[in-house]
């Protein structure tokens, strides 16, 4: 009787107490509310992109859960993510639009950077760029036309803050391609920025072709912004062929190298992540969910018409790009880190 006690108990222990724990996920998600962490203020296209995928997503979860958005803006990405990786629970209920430039941050030595990103739960990106570049614009009302115009006259470029892609872009361009530009920081995001510039406060910024047809279409429709420089592109886009790539710029190697190792966050442009260690089979779910919604006909006919040149990737093609990134000789990310790490 003793024995059959003490079996009884063990069962209990290590069968019943943690039945919680063994809840299938496919169950797991049913009634249950989904949060998507942006870490920029509404109206740009981390936000936009976010609200779609919210919309689309959930009906790719077993369970049906609701799907709720949190604009969490603050330190350029940085604040959110750290807690993303240390201080939400890590129970697959809750997920974040990364910022593409923070693993680089991570990997120069960013000190406000709390973790790896190679062990964030990495679930995908909706952009690879194949079809997108990373513009230097101004408002063409600007007397300033080309980049020889800007290496004579100085350009005010807004920025969000150290290692936000738009203000390192923007310092890249004064000092690989010798235009005379002055970074305006401590813009919440990109949607400021255009205020800032439609108000003459600001010249312009960097920005994506999607972000500008996304946010703002009218000033594409129109005709009313103009482009110096496409970054993040090997080669022109076919549809600006006039436009001179930042690599065509650069003065030398040394220069040339730099900028590819800086271009790189663009290749996984618009990631999501969730914490680290969630369970195994949240993360298969929420992963396979995200490339099932980004690939979806319904999901990509929405963001076309909102102006987002989606080329998705997954979990896996993120993580390789991070680690890739990782490998990049020290002399090259210690260069890139003066202007990562400028305050």
């Amino acid at each position: 009787m003793k024995r059959i006690m003490v079996t009884t108990l063990s069962l209990c222990l290590l069968g019943f107490a943690p039945a919680a724990h063994a809840q299938p996920a496919a169950d797991f998600y049913k009634s249950r509310t989904v949060t998507l962490i942006v870490p920029f203020s509404a109206g740009g296209i981390y936000d936009i992109a976010s609200r779609l995928l919210a919309r689309h997503m959930p009906r790719h979860i077993p369970g049906n859960p609701n799907m709720i958005v949190q604009n969490q803006p603050g330190g350029g990405g940085i604040t959110s993510a750290n807690r993303l990786a240390s201080a939400i629970e890590k129970d697959g209920l809750t997920f974040a639009s990364i910022s593409r430039g923070i693993p680089q941050l991570a990997i120069v030595g960013e000190p406000n950077i709390h973790f790896d990103p190679a062990k964030l739960t990495w679930l995908g990106s909706i952009s690879s760029y194949a079809d997108d570049a990373y513009l230097l614009t101004i408002m063409t009302t600007n007397k300033i036309n080309s980049v020889k115009d800007a290496q004579a006259s100085t350009i005010h470029m807004g920025g969000v803050g150290a290692g936000a892609t738009n203000t390192t872009f923007a310092m890249l361009a004064r000092d690989l391609l010798g235009m005379k530009v002055e970074v305006v920081k401590g813009f919440p995001g990109a949607n400021d920025i255009w205020l800032g510039m439609e108000r003459g406060e600001v010249d312009g910024q960097t920005i994506d072709v999607s972000a500008i047809k996304s946010s703002r279409p009218a000033l594409w429709n129109e005709k009313k912004v103009k482009f110096l420089v496409q970054f993040a592109r090997a080669t022109r886009l076919t549809y600006m062929p006039d436009v001179p790539t930042g690599r065509e710029l650069t003065r030398n190697a040394e220069d040339k190298a730099l900028l590819e190792f800086a271009e790189s966050p663009f290749f996984m442009a618009l990631p999501y992540a969730a914490p680290p260690d969630i369970p195994a089979d949240r993360a298969r779910i929420l992963t396979t969910a995200f490339m099932a919604t980004t690939t979806s006909r319904e999901f990509l006919e929405e963001v076309e018409k909102v102006g987002i040149n989606a080329s998705p990737i997954d979990g896996e093609a993120v993580r390789r790009i991070v680690m890739e990134a990782a490998q990049t000789p020290k002399p090259i990310r210690d260069r890139l880190a003066e202007f990562l790490l400028a305050k």
